[in-house]
Order: C-alpha cells, then structure tokens, then sequence
C-alpha cells in the first residue's frame, strides 16, 4: 500500500533523528505520562529496530512524525517465546494530524518487513484505522499484557495466523 504524504515532507531513518527530538515530539503527540502505558511494559528493556522505524520531516527538516518497531515475544503456556514485532508509537505534531504523515510512516514501516521470513506484527491501536494494513483482533483474544488493555485493541497482522498462539503474555523479546 502506497500512501502519500505532502509533497513537501521526507520519510527518513528515525537513527538519523536526534533523540532528544524524538521524545518531545512523543510527549506532544501522547504527553510525557506516555511511559506509564502498558504499550511502555510490554517493550521494555528492548531497543527499537532501527530497519524499521522512520522519521517524517517537513519542508523545513523539522520533525513532525515518527514511528517506533520493537522486539517482542508471545510466551505461550509452555513458556516458549514466539517473536513478533510490535509496531509503534505512531506519533504525529497533534496540528498535523489526518495530513497523511501517520499512514505514510507505518506504510513505510510495514515495508520494511522481510517478506521471506515475516514476523507477525502487534500493536495496541484502532482497530479502524489499522485494518487497511490487514491488523485485527481476532487471534489475540487469549493474549494478555503486563498492565491494563482494552482486548479489541490489542491487533496483530500475520501472513499465517494458525501459527500465532491462542494464548500468551505478550512481553519484551530478550534474546
């Protein structure tokens, strides 16, 4: 899927970004209590993909987007660890919303994603807004978090869905 983002915006790698500008830009899209979400639990002690995540600058190289991949594992009842991606934070400037940038960086995100041997990808979302990359709720009915979740938001995209465990905690994937 192709999205378009103004004419005058970049996508580039998110290493490429200062960090520091990375976290303001995370605290003015979902505030600095961000880090107590359960999202936040469920990656920690891991470092995002660098393959995978991307920065959306405008026409004055300023940062206005950003989009995070983490590793992470289903542990199923039998202790063993099923590794998926989990996408996000999407975050966009709340002024530049519904411009495209949030579409164009999870596009780009979601490419990014070896086609041979793909990962299964989790993010807690909207189910609305993700299911024209193919995310829902269905296989993660029995999955649980490390804080609290509302169920229909936790969404999971994969080539092969029988093989996602019926039941699990999704956690940090700490190889």
């Amino acid at each position: 899927m192709s999205e378009t983002i103004p004419d005058t915006a970049t996508l580039i790698p998110l290493d490429n970004v200062d960090p520091a500008l990375v976290e303001a830009l995370l605290d003015r899209a979902f505030e600095p209590e961000r880090h107590t979400r359960t999202a936040y639990k469920v990656r920690e002690g891991t470092e995002w993909l660098p393959g995978l995540s991307f920065a959306a600058l405008d026409s004055d190289e300023m940062l206005v987007g950003s989009i995070q991949c983490w590793p992470v594992a289903l542990t199923d009842a039998e202790g063993r660890a099923h590794p998926l991606i989990m996408v996000g934070p999407v975050a966009v400037l709340p002024e530049l919303q519904g411009q495209g940038f949030g579409k164009a960086l999870v596009s780009a995100s979601l490419a990014g994603i070896d086609a041979r041997a793909p990962l299964p990808q989790v993010l807690i979302g909207d189910p609305e807004y993700y299911e024209r990359w193919g995310f829902a709720s269905e296989a993660t009915g029995g999955w649980s978090l490390p804080g609290p979740f509302e169920q229909h938001r936790l969404l999971v995209r994969s080539e092969n869905p029988a093989v996602l465990p019926r039941e699990g905690m999704l956690g940090p994937w700490l190889r």
